[in-house]
């Protein structure tokens, strides 16, 4: 289920108009119309769209150009003036890096936002202007959703010793509903087995010691990869397999009497299947303001008659997000008075104390 799960964990350039599309249980939390990704595609007007796993911007007058950023990438967002070619003028925009932007489309200087974002051990940072001068939309629909998808990680990630459990009592998450609790389960991942109790829920599987409530673990359906029913050394056992992004572990549970082991394995299995066909991933945010209908939330199908080739040139397409630029090696080091140190020269139109202020944003 997690294996085919890209869209939150991934930054990918020019996708498919399919893969543009959402996957089951990702929603539209809000769209925008009226946004330029001024890094890349300065001076073109484009769609913003929030769902509840990635952004998404594409280019209005051709579709096929366009960007999915998920919020699992995102190290930092913030705001700063830029400057907007399509305005021409200030615009309010999104940027995860403070600096100075410029949008031919808006045509002068523009609040604009920063996203900061790292996939695969290269940074890359994205620039969003908002051509509706005056418009806080766009900071506080992907600031507040991106900050409910950081506080909801429990739902899709596997966790080992966390406070999930107080006082033998599950602590349940907003969306969550507990189907089953089980006394005297054994995890068998030492040698004697340490005697605990099982949660089953409507999003994740749990388990803690009796004696040690911080001996614990919750795995969420969407990083399961198998469960059965095996033998092992303590006879039949539970084995759930989780996912390789989890860790690839595979935990093995005992219940008594065996009746109450295949009707536990059962369960689980049930759960899984629904699970898959409708995932709750757990960010929840409402917009107050300005609520859309729901046929307006959808992102159209186009038909593009234009084979792209996804190979040759993406490299030119990702280069103009990079974050250090068309850096291709470090710079010789320089005699640093501030620090007393020799540090990386910096780039034009850095100094130390601009950096440090980054920091404390």
């Amino acid at each position: 289920m997690a294996s085919d799960l890209w869209e939150d964990r991934e930054v990918r350039f020019d996708i498919p108009v399919l893969s543009m599309q959402l996957r089951p249980g990702e929603k539209i939390i809000d769209r925008l119309d009226a946004i330029e990704d001024t890094k890349g595609n300065n001076g073109d007007r484009g769609r913003l769209i929030v769902s509840n796993l990635r952004i998404i911007w594409h280019c209005i007058s051709m579709p096929r150009v366009n960007l999915s950023i998920g919020y699992n990438t995102v190290v930092n967002i913030t705001t700063k003036t830029a400057q907007s070619k399509a305005r021409g003028g200030g615009a309010d925009a999104m940027f995860v890096l403070t600096k100075t932007a410029q949008s031919k489309a808006r045509g002068g200087g523009a609040d604009a936002m920063f996203v900061l974002t790292k996939f695969k051990n290269t940074r890359f940072e994205f620039i969003f202007t908002n051509l509706i001068s005056g418009s806080p939309r766009l900071f506080t629909s992907v600031i507040a959703v991106h900050r409910a998808y950081e506080t909801s990680k429990l739902y899709r990630d596997l966790k080992l010793r966390g406070a999930i459990v107080n006082n033998k009592a599950l602590n349940l998450l907003p969306q969550e509903q507990v189907y089953d609790k089980i006394v005297g389960v054994w995890n068998l991942s030492s040698d004697q087995g340490n005697l605990g109790t099982f949660f089953v829920s409507n999003v994740r599987v749990v388990w803690h010691a009796n004696l040690n409530e911080s001996f614990n673990v919750s795995i969420p359906y969407l990083q399961i990869k198998s469960v059965k029913v095996r033998d092992s050394k303590f006879g039949q056992a539970l084995v759930i397999e989780t996912t390789q992004s989890s860790g690839g572990y595979v935990l093995g549970f005992r219940l008594d009497p065996p009746e109450k082991l295949q009707e536990t394995a059962k369960q689980i299995q049930s759960l899984y299947k629904v699970y898959g066909k409708c995932p709750i991933f757990g960010v929840v945010f409402e917009m107050e303001d300005y609520v859309e209908d729901a046929e307006e939330l959808t992102i159209e199908p186009t038909q593009d008659d234009i084979e792209i080739d996804t190979v040759d040139g993406q490299g030119d397409v990702m280069a103009a997000y990079f974050a250090d630029g068309s850096k291709n090696k470090d710079s010789e080091p320089v005699f640093c008075p501030e620090l007393g140190l020799a540090i990386e020269k910096l780039k034009d139109g850095f100094t130390i104390q601009g950096l440090w202020e980054v920091i404390d944003q």
